[in-house]
């Protein structure tokens, strides 16, 4: 039983997972919408044919709307280290914000709290791996861009959430390790230049549109290192 208070706001947007009930992913994602209001009636209204497991408000509000044994449909096409189904092996958090199109900004403290418990919990109850706490952005780089650079990551990482370097700010991998370290991370390396956004978005948000430049690849063999340890 969660330790913190869950609103249960149902949708009919989920099937069975098809692989029974093995998760293995968290993907984080923002609304993208003008309104939390907007975004919770969407995700659970039929024709919209979307929905996660649960939506965290600015306010810190949690709603509930897929239990977490069903397949909700939050991912989209994706791939993150060998699985192309994500949304059977996923929970997906959506988490309200305007997102880049409606004026993007930064996550307010009770939503942040609000998403770390409710993360926390997630992870535990499902023993994800620290590197399978993820974005929308690193599943699909492509196509999305949530929850975006102003997400704090690092803050997750700290209490156990998902994985944050430090770079190894004594190596010096040339481009082609680079991208060798990016497959290894986890990404489908179908379109590098995206690629690299994404991992910056995740792990290096103050080289974000720089390219493959020395910091960013730092940040990668450092967060590769700490998978090897």
């Amino acid at each position: 039983m969660s330790v913190i208070p869950i609103q249960q706001h149902p949708s009919p947007n989920f099937n069975d997972r098809r692989n029974g009930d093995h998760v293995t992913i968290l993907v984080l994602h923002y609304t993208g919408m003008q309104s939390g209001e907007a975004a919770l009636e969407r995700l659970c209204d039929p024709a919209a044919e979307v929905s996660a497991h649960y939506l965290v408000e600015e306010d810190g509000r949690i709603f509930q709307l897929v239990d977490e044994l069903k397949r909700a449909w939050h991912a989209g096409v994706g791939y993150w280290r060998g699985e192309r189904d994500i949304n059977s092996r996923s929970i997906g958090i959506e988490i309200v914000n305007p997102g880049h199109e409606f004026g993007y900004r930064a996550f307010p403290e009770a939503q942040m709290k609000a998403v770390e418990v409710l993360a926390a919990e997630i992870v535990t109850r499902h023993s994800i791996a620290p590197i399978n706490v993820i974005g929308h952005s690193d599943l699909a780089p492509l196509r999305k861009e949530d929850p975006g650079e102003l997400f704090d990551w690092a803050r997750l990482a700290r209490q156990g959430v998902g994985i944050w370097g430090p770079a190894d700010k004594k190596a010096d991998p040339t481009m082609a390790e680079f991208l060798a370290d990016l497959e290894a991370i986890g990404y489908d390396m179908e379109d590098e230049p995206s690629v690299i956004v994404a991992f910056q978005r995740h792990w290096a948000p103050r080289q974000l549109h720089m390219g493959g430049n020395l910091a960013t690849r730092q940040a990668a063999r450092g967060l590769v290192n700490s998978l090897l340890t």
